[in-house]
C-alpha cells in the first residue's frame, strides 16, 4: 500500500474541506483546514518525500470566479515537480492537454465520462483519444443512497444511475490506467472508512486504485490495508497533521510500507 498526498484547491487556495458540502452555489464549502502555502509549497514537500502519483482537485467549476485562481494554483505545483502529480476537476478533450503540457502525469475525469447521471461511452473514447489510456484515471467517487454506493459527478454534487459494483470496476480497467474513488459522505469527517467500498476496490486484482475518504486513525489504516489486501493507496487529508490533523505524515508512510 502507497500514500498518495493530495492538494486540493477551492476558492484559489489550497484547503481540507468536507467534501459532501461542497456547493457550486456561492462556491461554498464546510472548510477543515486553510493553507497560507501555495501549491508549489506541497508539490516540493511530496517530492522532497518522493511521494509520486498524488492528485491535484479543482474544487471550482469552470464558471466560478475563482477557477482561474485554482488553475493558477495547481499550475503552480505541477511546474515545480513535473511528471509527478495528477490532476481532476473540470477535464474534458479540450484542456487535457494543456494540464499535461503543464507537468501532470495524467488527468482525472468523471463527470464528463459520466454525463448528465449516465455513461458516455463515447465522452470516454474522446478521451482516450485525447490523452491516451495511460494518462487517464477515472475518478469513481461515491455516496450512498438507498444502500447502495452510487458514483456522483460535478464535484460530487449530483447523483448518476451507476452503482459502484466490482463488476463496473472490472468493465473500466481496459479504458483507463487506474482508479481513484472518494467515500464523498466520509471525506473530510476523518470518521472512519467505508469498509464496503473497499471491499469492493480489493476485488479487482492488479489494476492500481487510491482510496479517499475518513481515515482519522492509525487503526483506520492498518483496517484499510487488511481490507484492500495491502493492494489498495490511500489518500488522508484532514486527518493530516500537515492539515491540522492529528496523524504523523511519517507514521502513516511506515505503516503504508510494512
Amino acid at each position: 500500500m502507497k500514500f498518495r498526498p493530495c492538494i486540493d484547491i477551492h476558492n484559489g487556495q489550497v484547503k481540507q474541506i468536507v467534501g459532501g458540502s461542497l456547493k457550486d452555489s456561492g462556491n461554498q464549502a464546510v472548510e477543515n483546514y486553510v493553507s497560507d502555502q501555495n501549491g508549489a509549497f506541497y508539490a516540493s514537500l511530496y517530492k522532497k518525500l518522493n511521494l509520486k502519483g498524488g492528485h491535484i482537485i479543482l474544487l471550482n467549476p469552470k464558471s466560478s470566479e475563482y477557477y482561474d485562481r485554482d488553475v493558477n494554483q495547481a499550475l503552480s505545483a505541477l511546474r515545480e515537480w513535473p511528471g509527478a502529480l495528477q490532476i481532476g476537476g473540470g477535464i474534458n478533450p479540450e484542456n487535457a492537454a494543456f494540464f499535461l503540457d503543464n507537468g501532470a502525469s495524467h488527468v482525472i475525469v468523471t463527470s464528463y465520462v459520466f454525463s448528465k447521471g449516465e455513461f458516455n461511452r463515447e465522452n470516454l473514447d474522446k478521451m482516450i483519444k485525447a490523452v491516451g489510456r495511460d494518462h487517464l484515471v477515472l475518478d469513481l467517487s461515491c455516496r450512498k443512497k438507498d444502500g447502495d454506493y452510487y458514483i456522483v459527478t460535478d464535484r460530487w454534487q449530483n447523483f448518476t444511475n451507476y452503482r459502484l459494483t466490482p463488476n463496473l470496476l472490472d468493465m473500466l480497467t481496459s479504458s483507463c490506467t487506474e482508479f481513484l474513488i472518494h467515500a464523498v459522505d466520509a471525506e473530510g469527517k476523518a470518521s472512519g472508512i467505508e469498509e464496503t467500498i473497499v471491499s469492493m476496490m480489493s476485488s479487482v486484482e492488479g489494476f492500481p486504485a487510491t482510496y479517499a475518504g475518513g481515515v482519522g486513525s492509525y487503526d483506520d489504516l492498518y483496517k484499510l490495508k487488511k481490507l484492500g489486501k495491502d493492494r489498495i493507496d490511500v489518500t488522508i487529508g484532514s486527518a493530516l497533521d500537515m492539515f491540522g490533523g492529528h496523524l504523523s505524515l511519517d507514521k502513516i508512510l511506515r505503516i503504508c510500507a510494512e
